[in-house]
């Protein structure tokens, strides 16, 4: 459930931690199914395209998604464009998926929906 998910916390992550297995993924993906896993240089990473009426609208969303980023000491790659923003997550100190990114997905999924 992506509930879940989104009321807990990253743990810091200093690329000491291991990746996300396999089978982890699988499990934590069924709990944010609109995000696509994608490979980008060889790095797992989890992508949505969230879409708004305007630009401002956009803008006010990847602003939310900054705030917790800031706070989790967590922060996605965000393209925003006039009625869409763009949002990857990936843990950049190991290069790879972590149960943190699947965190901060649902959580940016929590702050679309409080905003639709």
């Amino acid at each position: 459930m992506p509930e879940m998910l989104a009321q807990q916390t990253c743990v810091p992550c200093s690329g000491s931690l291991p990746p996300a297995t396999s089978e982890e993924m699988v499990i934590l993906h069924r709990q944010v199914p609109d995000w696509s896993r994608i490979e980008v240089e060889g790095v797992m990473q989890l992508q949505r395209e969230y879409r708004f009426a305007d630009f401002r609208q956009a803008l006010a969303f990847t602003n939310e998604v900054g705030a917790i980023a800031e706070t989790a000491g967590h922060h996605p790659a965000l393209l925003t464009e006039w009625g869409k923003v763009t949002v990857t997550w990936w843990t950049h100190a190991i290069k790879a998926l972590h149960h943190n990114d699947f965190v901060m997905a649902a959580k940016t999924d929590k702050i679309f929906q409080a905003n639709i």
